[in-house]
């Protein structure tokens, strides 16, 4: 297995187009860090002396804003808001009122799209560029079945993935750096969950805020290689991928301002973060339902790229 995802590595980094991608991912994060330094540039955040008074005065705001709410979500979202002042004030941590090098490894997270669209290009042509330039049957003819064989690919992909996730998280972080600097004091990111709140070291934060956020590019990718598997498409395979990618999340969210069951679309639980840092996309939900569901398609996107690469004649 190791010498075949070897094998499928290799073939990726042949191609003259990943280096591109990897070019067009750091020149896109530098663009955004130059973007970021030019409204940060002659403009210096001072400490804010009285900011627990401030607070003080927000969450009163929250509580009045709380009970005249009709909506649960919204209800939902001034609650960690409160929870999470009250927390700061009792046990004095100021809110982080200066731009430095996490705050920039953070919104660099935007570019966890990008990354996935280019890995959504690697899993559609990982399988169809083999019956493409006919080397399907050169593959096949080995004595290892064809379970490993696509078992590799899909794992090849994976690692791709997780390649251009710690390319964008480093570079980030040191352009970041260069750019920002790095904070006067070690805050820790305050995590909210069920009407707690605790501590968490921000370099953790944010490695688990780019692995949850990678979560929708790694189900994707999995679709993509599915349909790739089924129709040996690349083309088709990327097409709705990428179509899915920019349109699915705001067409679930459409849904489910009218409809309950839109809880059960594969958009509505990609983003675990919202339990986290916001509300779920409908009442309701918990993250174990979200993992559950992602399970469920997971499972059914591998069935069918397995089940129909095993059965078909491939070498045809």
């Amino acid at each position: 297995m190791i010498n075949l995802i070897k094998n499928e590595w290799m073939k990726i980094f042949k191609r003259p187009g990943t280096f591109v991608m990897i070019a067009i991912l750091l020149v896109a994060a530098s663009i955004v860090a130059g973007f970021f330094k030019y409204q940060q540039s002659g403009s210096k955040a001072a400490v804010n002396q009285k900011w627990e008074q401030n607070l003080k005065q927000e969450n009163d705001a929250l509580k009045k804003q709380y009970e005249r709410s009709g909506s649960k979500i919204e209800k939902q979202f001034l609650k960690k808001e409160i929870v999470t002042n009250d927390y700061r004030i009792q046990h004095h941590i100021p809110p982080q009122e200066s731009y430095d090098v996490w705050t920039f490894v953070k919104d660099a997270s935007q570019l966890i799209s990008l990354a996935g669209l280019f890995t959504i290009i690697i899993s559609a042509g990982i399988v169809a560029s083999e019956f493409n330039w006919g080397t399907i049957k050169l593959l096949l003819i080995r004595p290892i079945n064809r379970t490993k064989i696509l078992l590799s690919k899909y794992l090849t992909v994976l690692l791709f993935a997780l390649f251009l996730l710690a390319v964008l998280f480093v570079y980030s972080t040191v352009i970041g750096a260069v750019l920002f600097g790095m904070p006067d004091q070690a805050v820790p990111y305050l995590n909210y969950n069920n009407g707690t709140v605790t501590e968490q070291n921000m370099m953790v934060h944010l490695m688990i805020y780019y692995g949850l956020s990678s979560i929708g590019m790694i189900m994707l990718t999995t679709m993509a290689f599915m349909i790739s598997s089924v129709f040996r498409n690349s083309s088709l395979a990327i097409g709705i991928a990428i179509f899915l990618m920019f349109s699915g999340g705001n067409i679930t969210q459409l849904l489910a301002l009218k409809f309950d069951w839109a809880k059960y679309i594969l958009f509505a639980n990609t983003d675990l973060m919202q339990y986290f840092e916001g509300a779920p996309m409908v009442a309701g939900m918990t993250l174990s339902f979200s993992i559950a569901m992602l399970i469920v398609y997971f499972v059914i996107f591998q069935f069918l790229a397995f089940f129909i690469f095993k059965k078909r004649d491939v070498a045809a």
